[in-house]
């Protein structure tokens, strides 16, 4: 059974050295999203320079609300326990503050897991 790794980072200045790390155990891909969450949108405030209605892009024109969320499918839990303790060894335990959130769940159905890459 195949299974998806999400992480919302919340240091991105650590981004680089996750995915390298995630390379490094053999990561098949890695999609990295561009997020922010309720909380720190809230926290920074509302700015008077957006538009009405902002777009997702022009909140996170300011760096310091800014999230990335890396997804990666592997093939089997010893690959998310590899890919979890990877990530763990640089940002620390997840259950200490702003080390960001990281979870796993199993797919009933993945089509094109095993094609080369690039």
């Amino acid at each position: 059974m195949a299974y998806m790794i999400m992480y919302i980072l919340d240091h991105i200045q650590q981004m680089p050295q996750i995915l390298k790390a995630w390379e490094d155990e053999g990561a098949p891909g890695i999609t990295i999203l561009d997020s922010t969450g309720v909380n720190r949108l809230r926290q920074a405030g509302f700015r008077d320079d957006l538009p009405l209605v902002p777009s997702l892009s022009d909140l996170l024109e300011d760096k310091s609300i800014e999230h990335k969320t890396l997804l990666m499918i592997v093939k089997t839990e010893a690959d998310v326990d590899r890919f979890v303790e990877a990530a763990r060894a640089i940002v620390g335990d997840f259950n200490d503050h702003r080390t960001g959130i990281i979870c796993v769940w199993p797919l009933a159905r993945v089509y094109g897991l095993d094609r080369p890459i690039g």
